[in-house]
């Protein structure tokens, strides 16, 4: 199978690389060669491909700065995504596309609490107002495609706030300050990457899934184990988001209900035991 990978240079775009090359032709559709910006270009490129499926990746994903950058994040997110929808149109592939728990508000109606495929997105922020204009884009053009919903995520080579921990972790000074009260599932790249194969063994699934690790943690929870894990003796004591401001609001709950998955037989490791293989992978950078 001929697959497509846009923003195939980020974190996840190297592990599908890693995790699809075997069985599949991979092209890796990124800056400066493609520019998803680029109606036009793009979708001539895409066709002269040829590619069976696209994997929608590329993105403007730190969140801080869309929020001071809001016209380039609507344009990479927004018109990035119509622009990749109206090339997989074109090309007749199929388009799998990536998106973020932020598009929803992140302050759920009680606790504890998952949010599931079928709960109405209502982003708090410029980062994710873009990506959700970018899910409504490619559902308009492309009605069967797949949006994959991700969060929290680390991957080889980073960057991610596991690398930062790992590395602020194995210095000495006072106890590291650490975010307790926001919530989410921790998700490796690699189980990002075996949903993806997943999907694409089953062409009928479109629509929305979620597709991060299983059970839920905060920031702070996340970075004792990563000490555990790790040998890593420096204190750690929990926070609150306030104690952190930061231009962009962090959700206090963003953990997501794997509903469609689960229907479909498929079950997302614990993000314990995907933190885990991490620590223990040569390749994970740490």
């Amino acid at each position: 199978m001929k697959i497509l990978i846009t923003g195939g240079k980020g974190m996840l775009g190297r592990t599908l690389q890693k995790e699809l090359v075997s069985d599949n032709e991979l092209i890796i559709a990124d800056l400066p060669e493609w520019d998803i910006t680029d109606a036009d270009a793009f979708t001539e490129k895409t066709i002269a491909a040829a590619p069976d499926i696209v994997i929608h990746c590329a993105a403007m994903t730190k969140v801080d700065d869309c929020e001071t950058k809001r016209d380039l994040a609507f344009k990479l997110n927004e018109e990035g995504s119509r622009n990749v929808a109206l090339a997989c149109k074109a090309a007749g592939a199929r388009l799998i596309a990536i998106s973020t728990d932020y598009v929803f508000s992140g302050e759920p109606p009680r606790e504890p609490w998952a949010w599931s495929e079928t709960d109405i997105p209502r982003p708090r922020t410029v980062y994710g107002a873009s990506k959700f204009a970018g899910e409504q884009m490619i559902h308009m053009i492309v009605p069967d495609a797949t949006i994959l919903r991700i969060a929290w995520l680390y991957g080889a080579g980073g960057p991610s706030f596991v690398h930062t921990m790992a590395k602020l972790g194995a210095q000495e000074g006072p106890a590291l300050k650490v975010v307790n009260d926001q919530r989410g599932n921790p998700t490796s790249t690699k189980v990002v990457a075996d949903v993806i194969r997943f999907l694409i063994s089953h062409p009928d699934v479109s629509g929305i899934v979620h597709g991060t690790c299983e059970d839920q943690c905060t920031w702070y929870d996340l970075t004792v184990e990563l000490f555990r894990l790790m040998g890593l003796k420096r204190e750690v004591v929990p926070c609150t988001t306030e104690e952190f401001p930061r231009p962009a609001p962090r959700p206090r709950n963003s953990a997501l209900k794997k509903s469609v998955l689960n229907v479909l037989g498929y079950r997302t490791p614990r993000w314990q035991d995907a933190l885990r293989d991490f620590v223990a992978s040569p390749d994970s950078g740490l």
